[in-house]
């Protein structure tokens, strides 16, 4: 049997918040909800279960990985939404995206406080790229 990753929960203070945050910036589809889990469904069939919990919620690192077209609409969601974006997950570079592996990435937070990341190339698939360590500044970019 080969092995699939197939879901996880997303523990959020309001599921439908950051259920509806995720799936307008990747431009996905909330689905109807499944008892106390609100569920986005990813293209390869993964599903984060948006849970909505009164306690304090540890910060989570969710990363996609899109197509050059998806990360242009998506970038651009970020920017008209006025989110802050940078090109790493330490802020070291705001208001940028990366060129890592000859791709973009970009790195934002959602409404919970987690670490959601865009790329449009694996980690790794192009680890002599002049490009790795390049990063570009994204007009009207919070």
């Amino acid at each position: 049997m080969s092995v699939e990753f197939n879901h996880t929960i997303v523990l959020s203070r309001d599921r439908e918040k950051s259920a509806r945050f995720l799936a307008e910036i990747l431009g996905l589809e909330v689905g109807a909800p499944a008892g106390v889990f609100l569920p986005v469904t990813t293209a390869n069939g993964v599903t984060l279960d948006f849970l909505t919990i009164d306690a304090d919620i540890p910060m989570q690192h969710y990363a996609f990985l899109v197509s050059e077209d998806e990360f242009d609409e998506a970038l651009a969601r970020l920017v008209a939404a006025r989110i802050p974006i940078q090109a790493d997950p330490h802020g070291n570079h705001p208001r940028k995206i990366n060129r890592n592996d000859g791709g973009r990435g970009v790195y934002f937070l959602d409404p919970a406080g987690h670490g959601l990341e865009i790329i449009t190339r694996p980690y790794g698939a192009d680890p002599s790229s002049p490009l790795n360590g390049v990063t570009e500044d994204v007009p009207g970019a919070i």
